[in-house]
This record gives C-alpha cells, structure tokens and sequence, in this order.
C-alpha cells in the first residue's frame, strides 16, 4: 500500500508582531493536529527574529522560511519601511518567492492548505494558481472583520465616501448586538487624509481577493459580540453573490500551547524582580504595544506626569527613542523614589499573570485584551487606531470589564484607576467572562478548539477526495 505523503500547513502572516505572534501559536495548533507547520515572512523579518527561534523549538515542530521581500533596497536607500513599504515591496517580490517554495514542499510532501493573513492577501493570488486549498487569517476580534466586510454596505447607505472617509460625523452600529462606534473610528482611517485613503484601497482590494475563499479563521470566541451565527452575519454584509466564507472562531489562540513566543525585541527581564517586591494588586502595567508613535510626545509627558501623580507603582512599557519625550528629571525621580519601572520591551505574558498587577492600561490592541483576560486583568482603555476603538467599545460597552479614558491628564487617569480598581462588580463580571471563553470549567478552550478540529477535518476530507483515482 502506497505511503501518503506527510501533510503541510503553510502560514503567510503580516509581518508584525501582533500578527506574527498569533500565526505561531496557530500553528502549533496545526501541529497537534499532526501537520507540519511552515511559517513563511519576508527575509527581513527572519533576520531579526532567527536568533529567537534558533534553540527555542524542536527542527521539526514548526519551520520558518524567509522569502526575498525588496524591504532591503528600501533600508539601503534611508528609508524605514512603514506599513505602504511594506506592503509595496511583499506585493513586488514575495509572490513568485513563494511559489517557488509550494512547488518545492510539493516535492517533499502534500501541501494541504496554505493560510493566510488577510493582512498579506497577495499570498491568496498564489495559492489559487498553485491549486492549492487556502483559508485566510483574521488575528483581530471578528467584530473588527465585519466593519470591513461591510465596506460595500456602509458606501450604498453613504455613510463613507467612495475614498473611505466619512461623510458625517456620528455614532451608528452595524448590527443591534454590535457596540455603537463613532464613524470617525473605522479601522482604516489611520493618519493623514492621503493615508486614510491608501488604507481603504488597500481593504477593498483585499475584499475583492477574498471573493473566493471557502474558510475565514477568526481569533474570536464564538460569543464575543452575542453573535451566535457568524457566518450568517458575515453574509449580511457581503456584496458577492457566492456569499462569504465560512467564519470559524478558533480563538482565543493565546490558549495553545503555553510555550515561549518569538519576539522581535529583547525583553527586559529585571521587571519581574521588581514586581516580586511590590504588594498585590497595586501596581498599574502600561504598554502601548509596539506601536506608541500616534500618541505623541504632548500626551506621552502627560501620562508620565499622571502617574508621578498618581504615587502608584508602576511598570512602563516604553521604546527608548520615545523617552526623549518624558518630562525634565522624571526617570531620575522615578528611580530615585523606587515608585516604577520603564523597560524598552517586557514580558507581557508574566507580567499580566503577577498578582502585584492591579490593572492595564492598553492602547486595545487584540493580543493584548485576549491576555488580559486570560490573566483577569481590568483595562483602562486609551485605542489610538484602526481596530482598536472597536476592541474598546467592547471591553467598555460589552463585557463591562474596564474604562476608556479620554484624556491623559493626571485628574483622568487617577480617577480612570481608582474606578478600575476599586469596582468589585467589574471583577465578578471579569471572573465569568474568563470562565466562558477560557473554557476554565469545562476543559481547555474547548470551543475554540472544536473550530480547528472542525476546519482540520475539512482539510482531511478535501485531501482523501482529492487522492480518489
């Protein structure tokens, strides 16, 4: 009898690090599943990262490839690569790349399904004239996917214009179990004008190159937004005629496999030290992950003297290049009184789960609110684009489970902390939210997983049928 040939998964994502992160412990869940993992991002990225990987895993648990991406001819010119270089340089050079790569894992095994993040939808082009099965990625919460599907339903209502910008100002909601968000708070008006744009073009294409897909893989829970039928929603807002693809909630992925993620910045490890000292729940935890730039030095000094202010310990999360920002003598003071930490990166993950962490304030990125909810952690919100309003209407309007702050003066974020973390409601309903998407009670994320087994078992069928003489 004739030996099947070893099944590969093969993962595109957006090469950041709250895109990354998710991607690798996806596919260690394709792993568990018995697949081969292969991880595919541009050679800049794999530079920056192999010595990361280099020891951390097993050869054969989850491979990485880096594939030439033109970023290298845009840093040899002076010029730092943003989200438009990016993108400009994977569409122009990685296409072929990886084709190249298909063919030759081809050789070496059957390729089952190439997934990709929808952030890197050029890679979808691929696998259709590869004939290869692929399924996109959404590492974001499924609420934020359907203000972009929706795209073509918000220009027929003329809420946006056909450049993306909104018409009127105003509060609206898609669906009546949706939070109302502001129409100044869609996930692509990013920047200026001229940016807010780009960004939208850029979503419409991606829409138009997902007309086809068979499977939408979301890091959601299924009841995130109340929304017991995702696909079925999904499908309200589609403007092709086969419809949308099958929406499976596999998430929360920070539940697979607790092991060491990839990190494209050295952690500070002192800061745990500095927490082991402190009482519990009094310090107050700060990272804007790795992108603080768009809150800019006027409001980063405010938040510094805020928490001077505040006389509460604690950890900062803070690049260095944006320290400059900090007011006259505030490091000093802060060392010299023991009040608080500022590290350039940290270990997120242990830090949450320290009980001297009272509370986070977080700028809402995804990854960032599934840990703190993995670690029961109350939020005070500060979201300063793209999906990150929508991500804050949920913990602040939905769920109940943290605050917005406005404003980042010292009366604010005082007041913003002492309602966090004095509200005794907010940690019961903080507790039963853990339970239901965690799965504490009933097993290990159990509905999360049966979404991957399910897809998992889609890729079996379409394999067996695919082997038929």
């Amino acid at each position: 009898m004739k030996q099947m040939k070893k099944a590969i998964v093969v993962l595109v994502p957006y090469p950041a690090q709250g895109h990354v992160s998710p991607m690798q412990k996806l596919a260690w869940g394709f792993v568990g599943h018995g697949f081969e993992a292969v991880i595919v991002v541009p050679q800049f990225l794999e530079r920056q990262i192999r010595v990361e990987v280099s020891g951390e895993w097993k050869k054969d648990e989850v491979k990485w490839v880096g594939l030439a991406d033109g970023v290298e001819a845009q840093e040899e010119e002076g010029r730092s690569p943003d989200f438009f270089g990016i993108e400009s340089a994977m569409e122009k050079s990685m296409p072929s790349q990886l084709e190249g790569l298909l063919s030759k894992l081809g050789e070496e095994g059957h390729v089952a399904c190439l997934v990709v993040d929808l952030l890197a939808s050029w890679a979808l082009q691929v696998a259709d004239s590869c004939a290869i099965p692929s399924a996109a990625f959404w590492p974001a919460m499924f609420a934020s996917y359907l203000f972009i599907q929706a795209i073509p339903h918000m220009l027929s209502r003329r809420l946006i214009s056909h450049s993306g910008l909104p018409q009127h100002e105003g509060k609206f909601c898609l669906e009546p179990e949706l939070p109302v968000i502001s129409t100044e708070d869609l996930p692509w008006l990013v920047g200026n004008d001229a940016a807010k744009k780009a960004r939208f073009k850029f979503w419409k294409r991606t829409l138009e190159r997902s007309k086809s897909l068979k499977w939408l893989l979301v890091n959601s829970f299924p009841d995130e937004s109340k929304l017991e039928h995702p696909t079925k929603v999904a499908n309200k807002f589609s403007s092709h005629s086969q419809g949308c693809p099958r929406v499976l909630p596999i998430g929360p992925i920070c539940m697979h496999r607790v092991t060491k993620c990839v990190s494209f910045w050295e952690e500070d490890l002192s800061c745990l030290r500095w927490l082991a000292k402190q009482k519990a729940n009094s310090v107050v935890y700060i990272s804007f992950g790795s992108w603080v730039s768009p809150v800019g030095e006027a409001k980063l000094k405010s938040l510094a003297l805020a928490l001077e202010a505040s006389e509460r310990p604690f950890l900062w999360v803070l690049r260095s290049t944006w320290r400059e920002g900090l007011p006259h003598g505030f490091l000093e003071r802060v060392v010299k009184k023991d009040r608080g930490r500022i590290v350039s990166w940290a270990p997120q993950n242990q830090i949450l789960q320290h009980s001297s962490v009272a509370c986070y304030i977080t700028h809402c990125g995804w990854n960032s609110i599934l840990e703190a909810l993995q670690f029961q952690k109350k939020l005070l919100c500060y979201p300063v684009a793209g999906d990150q309003f929508v991500n804050c209407a949920y913990v602040v309007q939905v769920w109940k489970v943290g605050l917005r702050l406005n404003e980042l003066e010292a009366k604010d974020v005082e007041e913003g902390l002492v309602r966090v973390i004095e509200d005794k409601e907010m940690d019961t309903r903080l507790r039963k939210l853990h339970e239901r998407i965690m799965g504490v009670k009933g097993g290990n994320n159990t509905t999360g997983a049966f979404m991957l087994k399910m897809f998992v078992e889609d890729l079996k069928k379409g394999r067996k049928s695919s082997s038929r003489p």
